[in-house]
Order: C-alpha cells, then structure tokens, then sequence
C-alpha cells in the first residue's frame, strides 16, 4: 500500500456475490488467479486488501468497468488453503473508500482510492430511526428462518448509528446492487432512512411467504381430516349394514370371480381387493394393488386352445413353409405324433433348434404353432442380462411389471401357445443375476407347473405351454439348461437347395412385398445360380434374399420411371446371368482366395462356425532365425495349442518325415491363417496345420484341389471332429471335390443325403502320415 495526495494504493479483491461493510467479519473462498495473486501480496505488506463488489456475478475475469467505484477497506485476518485448490480468507471490514482509478497489471487488479471519514452526532432524529430501525430489523429476524437470533442480540447492543446500520445491512437477503446502495450511502442518517424502507419492503414479503405456507398447510391438514372422516364414515356404514361398494370394486369382483383362477389365486386376488377398498383412490399404494389386480384377471388361468391333432395336415404345412431339412421335419412329426398318442401322460418337451443363420430356426417355430393351431408368442434373449427379465419385479417397487413369460401368456390370451425363446445362446449375466438360471425352472418339466413371478407372487401353470429355444451355438449354453431340452441340429443349404427355396418360397414373397408379378419379371435360373454362387457364401439365405431384392428395387424403380416418361419397357423384363453385372454390380467370386495352383506351404482346411461351414486357408513358412514359432491370424488358443502339437510331431518323426537335415535352433516358422479380423478357435485344423509347416519345411507343394479336417495327436494320430455335414457343403459350396476326413468320422458321411456327396471323393485316415502322402504332390 502507498499515499499520494490523500489517495491511497490498494490491491484489489474482486468479490461476486456480496457486498463487505466495515465493522462485519466474513468468510470468502477465492480461487481465481489474480484474486489469489492480490491476496498473497498484501499478506506479505501490511495485510490490507480493498474488497469490491462486481456489477454482474456470471463475469469470471472482470474489466475495472464491471466494478463498483465504493469499496470497503479490510483487514485479512487469515488465510487458509483448502485440498480443491481453493484458499478461505477471514476478513474484517475497516471503512468505506472511494475508488478514483483502477489500474489493471499483468497479474493483479490495483486502485487509487481515498478513505470517506464519517463523524456521527447523535440528535433526537438520529436516535429515533435507530431505535425504529432495531425495532423493524428485530421482525426481521424473527421472520427469516435463516439469521440467527445471536445477530439481534449484537445488534441491542450496539450504540453508534452508523455501527448499527451496518450491522443490520450486512444481514438483509436482499440483492447486490441494493446492498451496493447502502455501502455508497455515506451519511448515516440518510442510511437509516434506507435501511427503513429496505426493512419494510422485505417484512412484507416475508409475511406474505408466511401466509403461503400457512394455507397450504391448512390445505393439508384439510385433506388429512377429510380422509380421517371418511375411514369413519366407511366403519359406521359397514357397522349398520349400509357400506356401498364403488362401481369399479365391483367390476374387478366379477373379474376375478370369472376368471378361473385356481382357489389360492382366488383367495389372494380377494384379499388384495379388500385392501384396495379401505384405501383412499390417489394413494400410491392404492395404484399399486389396482395394477396388481388387473394382472390377475387379464391372465388366461383356464383359457386354451383346442389343438388340431393331424399328422397329415402337420406334414403338410411343414412341407409348404420349407424345403428340404427332411431329419429336422422327421422329428417335429414324431413330436407331434407322441402328443397326439400321449396327449394326457406326456411330459413337457423343450425343442431347441441350433444352426447357423438364416436357416429357417424361427419360421419352423411358427409352422409347428400353424400346424397345432395354437397362438404364438416369441421373445427375444440376445443381450439379456436380468433374471427380472424373466421372473419379474417384486410389486413394491415403483413401476415395476411381471417377467417377459408372464407377459407373453397375457399376450397370447391362451395357457397354451408354442412360445419361442430366440438366441438362447447369447445370453449374458451380471449383478442383477443370471437369467439363464432362471429359465432352468421355466423349461423344467418338473417344476414349470407352478412357476412363480416376482411380481404375482402366486404359481402359474406353464406345463401346457410348447417351449421351442433356438442357438447358432451349443457351446455357450449353460450345461444345465441345456441339459432341459432337446436340441435338433439344423444344417445349411447347399446351391441346390438354396434355388428350390428361391423358387418356392424367397422370389414370390419377395415379388409380393416390391408390388410385381410374374409378368413384370422374370429372373431365369442361370441368374438365380449365379447369385448363389457368385454372389453370396452364407449357409443360410439371408444375403441371397438381399440380393434378390436389390434386383427386384432396381426392376421396380425402372417400371415406374419409364411409365411416368411415357416409354415404353417391354414386360417382363428379364434378368439373365449377363445382366447380373447391371444390377448387383461385379461378382463376389468369393473362391479366389482359394490357391489356384499347387503351392508349398499352403494347405486347405475345414471349418465350423456360426455361420456354418466355411474353408480355412493355412498358410506356413521358415526362415533362418532361433527355433521359435510364430502363430498369426487371430488364433484362439486352442488352435495355438494344435499348432504347437503338430510341430512337437514333425520334430519327434523328423527322420521318417525326411527332416533330419533341418537344424531345429536355427531356423523360425511362421504359421499364419488369413482374415486375421475373424477369431478362429478349435482342434480341427491340426492336420492342415501339420500338413502346412511340412510342406514348408521340405519345398513339397500341396495339392490346392484337396481339402481337410481333422484333430492330430502328438503320436501323429488323427482324431474325430465335430460338423462334418456342414465342413462338406462349405467344401460343396467352393467346388472343392476331394477331401480328407478322420476314419472315425465315416459314419457321420452315411448320414449325409446322397446329392450332397455326388461327384466327391472322400480318403479317411487314421494317422496324419496318410495325409501327407495324399496332400504333398511329390509322393501322389
């Protein structure tokens, strides 16, 4: 701090939202850079900061014009750092100074200020408006619920005018601006006078507040007597005889009495609407039990379908909804046969149906349901992770509902229906519990009789319900669950089946569902062939129904452009496999990748996935290095593993495999299987693998017309795999003809329909050595 002239230099602290009179000591949290600079210097001087008031609160950084021109001196009585990088100053304020200049730095907001002395003499005057205003101000604190009555007390006994009516000032919740006024109010008589108008103005207000309240307690206190009067009334009348149940409690009686439930349900059902009666209408409570009730009576407790029990009938809609599946259609009939022979011993059955996209797992559902003439419901469990999704909510919570079995029986309006439960697989669990636990009850015979819902809190019966589950997968099935059902393997389609499924049942609902006909165009079936092959590789018809309908959106689109131009386009139009390019663009031709020629170290092998079959390229080659081996693509670690085991082998045989040349230490081999994006996983591919790294090993190249599959074990013995229908047709679909199988695996190739293995040459093996004299091309 410095004087010039009776001005004084000041360092300047910024304040938003309060005004510091003299004589009052205040709290204030600062954080922002300069303030904080202003703080720590004037520690350092003489502990002396002048504190102004901003004329707008929302400014982080105010211009020396945001501020007011009549600060208050201070006294910083301590500071203290607060863990969130704030700092507390205690501070005391001294007098009011004028502000002549400000002068903004670099780092720090400084003022010119001069001190504004006051000298009080007290008159009658002075005397009189202090004692009204300590008389007003004792209302005020009486009124407000947040000044303490310690204020007053120290207000009684202050003497000074002026003293006092900065007290009071400093107290009043009134806005900045208004507190700015009487900050700049230097005479303190006039300051009495404001202060008095001030008071007044805010007693008003807060009586009126106090008015408010008191009425809208009264309002309540109203409606407690008004609901305490009608208890009363309700026992009065129930004591003469002449208690009247509303129209809607009478409405829901003759719900329940007429809706069958079982005499437990019924006495529940009862009881709950004895509740509701002595409850007030709006109460929550009241709300709840409604919704409760109106569950009960909406459920179909005795309400059933007659089924249609016609073998033939069955047969025939089977065969009208799809083609080909003939072992899957074999075993919905022998299904349904047993309930018609068994219809009151049977036990409940679960299907499930597991296969690879777009096969039919869901449309067979429907079928069955069309064929018992039974309602059908389905839901999906993909992404499920809550067993409330399955068993429901308890009642007691806000908004709560039933479980999704629940709610699809209320919507079916049958205890009957085929209910399909979709992608059983993919299920999840987390915190809120395992939803596949859940369902062990639901698809349980023994139990499913009285499954209970968290919300209903009573059993329903699902014994009578027909459960269909369907999976891309088995493996990621909880074993219990799957333990419940039946499961019936559904395979894909080769491009045979997939062109009678064009004709029969994709390009009418397609033509359908795009407004043309037959007459509008026609696709011949070298197009439809070429789609299959060229265009799609899929085990399902998912994408050859996409790419039908693309031709049929551009075929539409070119009918309805010509007939707004006035051209004419001769109908049908037709779509032959030359024309294919126009309307779907070039081909997939998705073999190329598939080695066109006889290669080293590039062997084909056969997969299973989700999707179905599919072809494996393995890729193997050496280069000088320490012995490692080096797996690439995506590998699960599975597949590592059988990559390891087939090396072990070649290693343990090198001299009859013609390896005892190769020095092991020094030389590396990189083991690598393309589309690295996609995981690939299983024990499959150990002979492909095996039959890679010889190939590499010795300069041999592979045969690139032969495929295979088949685990190999360290003694060199060739072990069975799953999916070998599925590995065929993928084999089938890349017109692969020759492929190498495990010798245990044969009787699985006797249940493939004759089509699927004509014109294809199959070699079983016991040992992996057999491969290699079949695979490697110098030794054929």
């Amino acid at each position: 701090m410095s004087s010039d002239n009776g001005k004084k230099h000041y360092h300047v602290l910024p304040v938003r939202d309060m005004v510091i009179f003299p004589g009052i000591i205040a709290p204030l949290f600062v954080g922002r850079p300069r303030s904080l600079k202003a703080i720590e210097l004037s520690m350092l001087q003489d502990r002396v900061i002048l504190v102004v008031a901003q004329k707008d609160m929302q400014l982080e950084d105010p211009d020396t014009a945001d501020l007011f021109n009549v600060g208050t001196l201070c006294n910083i009585l301590q500071m203290v750092r607060i863990p969130d990088g704030t700092t507390k100053v205690l501070i005391e304020g001294l007098e009011r100074v004028r502000i002549e200049q400000f002068i903004k730095g670099k780092e720090i907001l400084e003022a010119d200020a001069i001190s504004i002395q006051r000298e009080v003499f007290i008159t009658e005057n002075l005397e009189a408006l202090k004692r009204s205003v300590l008389e007003l101000f004792e209302k005020y604190v009486t009124l407000h619920p947040k000044i303490p009555s310690e204020v007053l007390i120290s207000a009684m006994n202050i003497d000074d005018p002026a003293q006092l009516a900065d007290l009071v000032a400093s107290h009043l919740t009134i806005k900045i601006r208004e507190k700015q006024k009487l900050l700049e109010q230097f005479d303190p008589e006039l300051l009495l006078k404001h202060l008095l108008k001030v008071l007044i103005e805010e007693i008003d207000i807060l009586e009126l507040e106090h008015d408010i309240q008191d009425k809208v307690r009264k309002e309540l206190e109203r409606g407690h007597k008004e609901y305490y009067l009608r208890e009363q009334l309700k026992i009065i009348q129930d004591e003469l005889g002449q208690g009247e149940s509303t129209s809607e409690l009478d409405e829901l009686r003759e719900k329940i009495d007429s809706a069958g439930m079982p005499e437990d349900t019924h006495h529940r059902a009862l009881h709950e609407l004895e509740r509701l009666s002595k409850m007030p209408a709006m109460s929550a409570e009241a709300t709840v039990v409604r919704t409760y009730i109106d569950w009960l009576v909406s459920l179909p407790w005795n309400r059933h379908s007659t089924d249609r029990l016609d073998i033939n009938y069955a047969r025939s809609v089977l065969e009208e909804d799809h083609y080909g599946l003939e072992k899957v259609k074999e075993r919905i009939l022998e299904y349904l046969a047993v309930r018609i022979r068994a219809l009151d011993h049977m036990r409940g059955q679960v299907l499930c149906f597991v296969g690879p996209p777009g096969v039919g797992k869901t449309s067979l559902a429907r079928s069955i349901a069309r064929a018992l003439d039974r309602k059908f419901v389905n839901m999906s469990l993909g992404g499920m992770r809550d067993e409330a999704e399955i068993r429901g909510h308890r009642k007691t919570y806000v908004g709560s509902l039933p479980g999704r079995i629940i709610q699809k029986i209320r919507q079916a309006g049958t205890n009957n229906p085929v209910m399909l439960m979709d992608e059983i697989d993919k299920m999840g669990m987390d915190f809120r519990g395992d939803p596949s636990a859940a369902l062990l009850e639901v698809l349980d015979a023994e139990q499913n009789h009285s499954f209970t819902d968290h919300f209903l809190e009573v059993p329903f019966d699902l014994s009578k319900v027909i459960f269909i589950t369907t999976a891309n997968v088995t493996h990621t099935i909880p074993k219990p669950l799957l333990d419940r059902m039946e499961v019936i393997h559904i395979p894909g389609y080769v491009a045979e089946e997939k062109a009678h499924i064009t004709k029969r049942h994709l390009l009418p609902k397609i033509l359908t569902e795009h407004g043309l006909s037959r007459k509008d165009i026609r696709i011949s079936p070298l197009a439809i062939d070429a789609i299959i092959r060229e265009y799609t590789r899929e085990a399902g018809v998912r994408n050859l129904e996409r790419q039908l309908s693309m031709v049929c959106r551009k075929v539409t689109r070119k009918i309805v452009e010509t007939s707004t131009t006035g051209e004419e386009l001769p109908l049908p139009v037709s779509v032959g496999k030359t024309r294919l390019k126009e309307y779907l663009g070039p081909p997939k031709l998705y073999n190329l990748r598939l080695p066109s020629e006889n290669k080293q170290g590039v062997a084909v092998g056969l997969a299973w996935t989700e999707s179905g079959g599919d072809v494996l390229v393995i890729e193997a080659a050496t280069m000088k290095g320490k012995g490692s081996i080096t797996l690439t693509g995506n590998l699960g670690d599975i597949m590592q593993e059988s990559a390891q085991t087939a090396l072990g082998y070649l290693k343990a045989n090198a001299y009859v495999l013609e390896l005892e040349k190769i020095k092991w230490d020094s030389i590396d081999i990189h083991l690598h299987v393309p589309e690295g994006a996609i995981p690939k996983d299983g024990p499959s591919a150990g002979i492909t693998m095996a039959l890679a790294i010889l190939s590499a090993l010795r300069g041999s190249p592979i045969s690139s017309d032969i495929a295979m599959t088949g685990e190999v074990s360290l003694l060199g013995d060739v072990l069975p795999v799953g999916g070998i229908r599925e590995k065929i047709l993928a084999a089938r679909r890349n017109n692969i003809q020759k492929v190498i199988l495990p010798r245990s695996n044969k009787q699985d190739l006797e249940e493939l329909p004759h089509w699927a293995v004509d014109g294809m040459q199959f070699y079983f093996v016991n040992n992996v050595s057999e491969v290699f004299d079949l695979a490697l091309k110098e030794n054929r």
